[in-house]
């Protein structure tokens, strides 16, 4: 076999291998992803928010949840909802929360990084008829890839 041969065989073999390893890289990015989301203070509550948030990925979509916690009394008062998108290794994430009395629309944007992502994002409270923003940022990680479900597993 001539070294021509062996470096054509070589090469395909290789472009085999990229070629059926990319879905499952492709894949890999669906997962839970689980982190915490720190906000700042609003003038009728003491204290910064520090909640769970919890971001489902699934292909191009995504969508999450995040409690909502009254920073003075640290009781759960509801939960923020949303859903997003997910364009090569930009987030972007919208959702919104409604309580008795005050409610918000939020906006998180992020960039992936190997198995995590990192989000910072506006709050847009309405309070009593007023008007409140305040800035949020933290990041949300999924388990390693030999700890995902693989399909048909159970």
């Amino acid at each position: 076999m001539s070294i021509e041969r062996v470096f054509a065989a070589a090469l395909a073999a290789s472009a085999i291998c990229l070629a059926a390893a990319t879905p499952a890289a492709a894949q890999v990015r669906d997962a839970v992803y689980r982190g915490t989301l720190v906000c700042t203070p609003l003038p009728f509550l003491k204290g910064h928010l520090r909640a769970a948030m919890e971001v489902t990925v699934n292909g191009a979509t995504a969508k999450y949840v995040q409690p909502v916690i009254n920073a003075e009394k640290g009781t759960l008062i509801g939960t923020e909802e949303g859903r997003g998108t997910i364009e090569g290794s930009a987030i972007r994430l919208a959702g919104s929360w409604s309580g008795d009395r005050q409610s918000f629309e939020a906006v998180y944007n992020g960039t992936f990084v190997r198995r995590a992502a990192r989000l910072t994002g506006t709050q847009i409270w309405t309070f009593e008829g007023k008007t409140y923003k305040r800035t949020c940022s933290g990041a949300v990680k999924r388990p390693f890839a030999v700890f995902l479900k693989r399909d048909g597993a159970r």
